[in-house]
């Protein structure tokens, strides 16, 4: 496995990574799927987004956006990770991570954060390992198919970590 920034044309295969991860409701609020076009609007010049790939198939991706407008927080993202069903627990998501913290410092970011849902529990391991702390739970904080859920609020400061 090989880890690297992504491009626009691994729009698709990162989408349908996604989009697992929305079929599975285990690890985001969302539950429109996403298309091919969707992801092309991540790539803004300033917000990375990394691909973990084997033998020409992208296997994982992490991506930042933005936590909040004012300028105050220009050098604080949100960000995500997702890994495709057939390659979870082999090290795919723990690569991206890593590659999103290089690339994130590099585009001049501090901190990077979010919300993993309280009983995802394979995500909160892996980001406690990679230096991530847990803030707090945000209760009730969204419904998923009718039932409310408990997020975790994860921040890492990039420099003192992800090396």
């Amino acid at each position: 496995m090989t880890a690297r920034p992504a491009v626009p044309s691994d729009s698709a295969a990162i989408a349908g990574i996604y989009n697992e991860g929305i079929e599975d409701g285990t690890a985001t609020f969302e539950t429109r799927p996403r298309t091919e076009a969707d992801i092309l609007g991540w790539f803004d010049g300033r917000h990375p987004v990394v691909v973990v790939e084997s033998e020409g198939r992208i296997l994982a991706f992490a991506a930042t956006s933005t936590y909040r407008p004012r300028d105050c927080y220009h050098g604080v993202a949100e960000f995500s990770v997702y890994v495709t069903r057939s390659s979870r627990g082999q090290g795919a998501g723990r690569m991206a991570m890593l590659a999103l913290c290089q690339e994130a410092e590099k585009a001049g970011f501090w901190k990077l954060l979010s919300r993993v849902f309280t009983d995802n529990q394979a995500s909160l391991r892996l980001l406690a390992s990679l230096g991530f702390r847990q803030v707090g739970v945000y209760e009730k904080h969204g419904k998923l198919d009718g039932h409310w859920r408990d997020v975790v609020i994860v921040e890492l400061l990039i420099s003192a970590n992800c090396r």
